[in-house]
């Protein structure tokens, strides 16, 4: 019986997003952001040459047809991006109103967001008195730092020191529909950290904040890191997903990465988290072994956690070449009835200005038993599609296009 496998690259973009104007970074719109065309133009002219060399490589992914979606989104041309695809591919857009984890994805599993995201607004301190109010009842404190739009990375080189001096939680948003607290695993401690979050998500939900997101991190005063224990505790989808449609129909779901938590672990029979290294190995072991019907949707989130938002286009293009290097035997171990769908759910370009995600149409490259080009699509058509390929019936508004 046929499988299907959904692999998300996070962030990675190919332009082209038709209301893109309608986006910001900071005052500036995302209006020609590009992430895969600026990082391939950035390797081609030598100004991504750390721990690389040269154009980007991606054989694997461009025989997809990664480098005709980057053509049909946007016109742009990388750099030894020029293969002749031989299997399905195409590009897909958004019509959920925003360009953030949640609303990506469950667009990509065939439910676009039917309400407009709250946000917090862009004044330091920017989060109302009740909450705060209520981080500190719930963390114990009489007070948090941040309480402001920043960085992950920079707000804890920033205020770690002061965090631990004070047992404060830190907390920060961006402009996605998030409410992040970062709080060192040891001397404030994860256990007490993902209690903290799981208890004032509900209060947020109801205020439809997508995700209360948890930010451990560890060392000392500059050489602070995350860790690998984030948990995002976000709102439940508000219908029924491609997984809830696979399971509902006495099949298996398997997740790999951060997708439960996207889901809310709803429809989520089995999953798997980690870096990005490790993940690589789930996906090649499901691909070895999961059961005749089932779905394994799986995230790489590092192209967005630590190339992306970090403004960082040699560690992206890095990330991209390993990427596609460890590919390449995971889709020649796939079974002649197997679909693959690799794709993305926003974009966020490295050379852009701000360190948000960029509203970008995005890559749908197909590997399986159907063949063409797609031409621009939905992102709900992603999942209708796999519906199909399992022999489900359709439940959303997406389309087939196999």
């Amino acid at each position: 019986m046929a499988r299907a496998f959904l692999v998300v690259m996070d962030s990675l973009g190919v332009g082209g997003a038709p209301d893109a104007g309608g986006y910001f970074n900071g005052d500036l719109p995302d209006t020609g952001a590009n992430t895969l065309g600026h990082i391939a133009a950035a390797c081609a002219a030598g100004q991504a040459d750390q721990g690389r060399a040269g154009p980007l490589r991606l054989p694997n992914l461009d025989a997809l047809g990664l480098g005709a979606a980057l053509r049909l989104a946007s016109g742009a041309r990388g750099a030894g991006l020029d293969g002749d695809p031989s299997d399905l591919w195409g590009v897909a857009e958004e019509r959920s109103r925003g360009k953030d984890t949640p609303s990506g994805h469950w667009e990509l599993a065939g439910l676009p967001v039917p309400w407009d995201w709250a946000y917090f607004p862009k004044t330091t301190p920017c989060f109302p008195d009740d909450i705060v109010a209520e981080v500190m009842r719930l963390a114990g404190t009489d007070g948090i730092l941040g309480n402001e739009h920043a960085s992950g990375t920079e707000i804890i080189d920033r205020l770690g020191a002061a965090h631990q001096e004070t047992g404060w939680p830190i907390c920060y948003t961006s402009v996605d529909s998030v409410f992040q607290i970062a709080a060192h695993e040891e001397t404030f401690g994860l256990d007490r950290l993902l209690a903290l979050c799981a208890a004032l998500a509900p209060m947020l939900h109801t205020r439809r904040i997508g995700r209360v997101i948890a930010r451990p991190f560890s060392g000392a005063p500059g050489s602070y890191a995350r860790t690998a224990n984030r948990h995002d505790y976000a709102i439940a989808p508000p219908g029924p997903t491609l997984l809830d449609l696979v399971q509902g129909a006495g099949r298996v779901t398997y997740t790999i990465g951060k997708i439960r938590d996207i889901f809310a672990g709803r429809g989520v029979d089995h999953a798997v988290t980690g870096p990005d290294a490790a993940l690589m190995e789930h996906l090649g072991a499901h691909v070895a072994d999961t059961a005749d019907g089932s779905l394994t949707f799986a995230n790489f989130v590092e192209f967005d956690s630590l190339y992306g938002h970090r403004r960082d286009v040699a560690g992206y293009a890095r990330h991209l070449e390993w990427f596609d290097a460890m590919l390449g035997p995971i889709l020649a171990a796939l079974r002649p009835d197997d679909l693959m769908i690799l794709t993305a759910d926003h974009g966020n370009d490295p050379t852009w200005p701000g360190t948000d995600h960029t509203r970008e149409r995005v890559p749908v490259l197909a590997k399986g038993p159907y063949s063409g080009q797609i031409g621009i699509r939905a992102f709900a058509d992603v999942g209708a599609s796999l519906a199909a390929h399992l022999g489900l019936p359709n439940q959303g508004p997406g389309q087939s296009f196999l």
